[in-house]
C-alpha cells in the first residue's frame, strides 16, 4: 500500500497534515495552517521538495 497525506483540523482550529507510510505509521507532520487549502499546498510543497532532496548526515 502506498503512503498518503492526511489533512485534518487540529484541536486549535488550524489545519494540519501528516504523511503516513503504507503501514499507517506517521512519518512526517506539518505546521498549523489557517485554511485547508493552505495545508494542501503544504503537502504539495513536501512532495516537490522530497523528489529532489538528498540525505545528509549531521553530528547533532
Amino acid at each position: 500500500m502506498a503512503g498518503k497525506f492526511e489533512v485534518y483540523e487540529g484541536k486549535d482550529g488550524k489545519f494540519r497534515f501528516r504523511l503516513k507510510a503504507g503501514n499507517g505509521e506517521v512519518v512526517a507532520s506539518g505546521q498549523g495552517y489557517a485554511t485547508k487549502a493552505a495545508a494542501k499546498k503544504g503537502c504539495e510543497a513536501v512532495q516537490n521538495a522530497a523528489s529532489s532532496a538528498t540525505i545528509v548526515e549531521t553530528d547533532s
